[in-house]
């Protein structure tokens, strides 16, 4: 390798040294070991090792063409010492300050999303529903006076044939008239349990 060459790959060992500091420290903050298994932690570690031994390789392959040295190594560890006493505590204050950015910045989106679009939709779909709600009470009661009125009209309507019916069962014979009143009665229950059946699910539909 020429001097100029030699020069070069020693600065680029140094600030992958350096390199390889702050990513420790990320990694170690975004970790934390504690709260983590022994098996997801040993996984994770070889993974990350894995991924800088091949950064360091390619950038060495960029700068050298790979030619391994043992004074890069030396070139590596004073990146990494020059780094742990000058740079560390700086970087993790820039570290934490972009975190609580990141996490302040979420915050606010999650609480613009809260603000302007979930809790309008919920109040506009609360109104519809309440709107819809009421009209289906309304048609309700509607249609059940309505019903009074018709079922009103049809018993002033109906009396006359009444009369006429019991004239005709009197003169009936008493067999034939006891089949047609179990009839009747039988017909009668039918239509009240319907009757019955059909208000109840209503109301219990609209109280809702």
């Amino acid at each position: 390798m020429t001097l100029s060459t030699q020069l070069y790959t020693m600065l680029a060992m140094i600030s992958m040294g350096g390199f390889f500091g702050a990513s420790l420290d990320t990694y170690q903050r975004f970790l934390k070991r504690g709260n983590r298994s022994k098996v997801i932690v040993f996984i994770n570690d070889i993974l990350f090792w894995l991924l800088h031994g091949i950064i360091v390789f390619y950038v060495l392959f960029l700068v050298n063409y790979g030619e391994v040295r043992f004074y890069l190594v030396l070139a590596i560890l004073c990146g990494f010492a020059a780094y742990q006493a000058l740079m560390k505590g700086v970087y993790l204050r820039i570290l934490e300050g972009i975190i609580s950015f990141l996490k302040a910045t979420w915050s606010f989106i999650q609480r613009l999303f809260l603000f302007l679009i979930y809790r309008p939709i919920k109040a506009i779909l609360f109104l519809i529903l309440t709107i819809l709600l009421g009209i289906g009470r309304f048609a309700w009661v509607l249609v059940k006076g309505i019903g009074i009125v018709l079922l009103w009209v049809l018993k002033i309507f109906w009396y006359p044939f009444t009369l006429l019916a019991k004239g005709i069962l009197l003169l009936l014979p008493k067999p034939w008239v006891a089949a047609l009143q179990r009839l009747f009665h039988s017909t009668t229950r039918i239509w009240n349990r319907m009757v019955h059946f059909v208000s109840g699910y209503m109301k219990k539909l609209f109280k809702k």
